[in-house]
This record gives structure tokens, C-alpha cells and sequence, in this order.
């Protein structure tokens, strides 16, 4: 069965425990979505809550993937830039797909609906994400369109001892 999206759900809390779920999961899962493992729901909550004010704020859409049975399953956070010289391109925050439904193309289902969502929006010419250096990802992005503009060496910090690259992608819309 396909993966059902949705646009700018209505924040209850159903969604927001499914999310918190879906985070701390990717995220133990060695998910590079801001956490390194062990995490838990209450050490994600602040960055949930902080999504949620933005979205409040008219700054970010959320874009939420259900499975099935009814569960947060994926999510995107579409994020407008607030400097008037950058607001022809969106940051895409927070991509995640749940483990158990990796493999499925949920992931390029996704990626496919955060880019026709941000075509149908005034203005918006491309897409800007940032992914951790050394998982992989890079290519996944590649393979969906993106093309890597920029890496800072080391940028992201794991554990003592062992730095990431900050990857910069970017998916021009034309």
C-alpha cells in the first residue's frame, strides 16, 4: 500500500506523539536527522515544539506521511527563508522515513511531493537541504534530483573524535 501525504495537517496529539515516535526512532536507527543515539521522545520534543511555532508563524509547512494502519510514517519540513534576497528558494528540514518502511520508495515519494509542493508555490525556484557527510545520503539525494553545491568538511561533530561533512544539496525546480 502506498504511502498516504498529507499538506499542513492539523497539529494534534495523535501527530505530534506519531512524530516524536517517527523522530526518536529514525534517529535510533542511526537516522541523521539532528540526533545521534541514544535518544529519547523528551530529548527531541524542544526541536519538535520549535517546528510547530514556525509552522504556527506561517515560516514552515509540514509535510506527513502516513502507512497503512493510520501511523506518522514520513515527514518533511518545508521552510521558508526569511532574508529578502533568499526567499526564491525553500529549505527542506527533517526528512524522514520510519525504518521499518525504508526500501519501499517512500523516500523518493517524499522528496517528489516536497518539490511539487514547493513548484506550486509563488515564487519558489528551488529546494536547499543540508544531509551528513559518510551515510550515503548524498547519493540518495543525487539520485532524486539534487546536486551537492557545497560540503564543509568536519562541520557536524557525532562523538569526540568523529566529525561529519556538512553536505549542501540543491534542487533547482525549472
Amino acid at each position: 500500500m502506498p504511502l498516504t501525504l498529507t499538506l499542513e495537517p492539523s497539529v494534534t496529539p495523535e501527530l505530534r506523539d506519531g512524530l516524536l515516535d517517527l523522530w526518536t526512532d529514525v534517529s535510533n536507527a542511526g537516522g541523521a536527522v539532528g540526533y545521534v543515539p541514544p535518544v529519547t521522545r523528551e530529548e527531541i520534543r524542544p526541536a519538535l515544539v520549535q517546528h510547530f511555532a514556525a509552522m504556527a508563524d506561517g515560516r514552515v509547512k509540514l509535510l506527513v506521511g502516513h502507512d497503512e494502519e493510520g501511523r506518522v510514517a514520513a515527514t518533511a519540513f518545508l521552510t521558508f527563508n526569511t532574508h529578502h534576497l533568499m526567499t526564491h528558494w525553500l529549505w527542506l528540514y527533517t526528512v524522514m522515513v520510519h525504518p521499518r518502511h525504508q526500501g519501499k520508495g517512500w523516500g523518493r515519494d517524499l522528496l517528489r511531493a516536497a518539490a511539487d509542493t514547493a513548484r506550486a508555490m509563488d515564487g519558489i525556484e528551488a529546494i536547499r537541504l543540508t544531509c551528513r557527510g559518510g551515510l550515503g545520503l548524498e547519493r540518495f539525494y543525487a539520485s532524486c534530483g539534487y546536486k551537492e553545491v557545497g560540503r564543509i568538511p568536519g562541520a557536524i561533530r557525532v562523538a569526540p573524535g568523529e566529525d561529519r561533512d556538512d553536505v549542501v544539496m540543491l534542487l533547482p525546480l525549472a
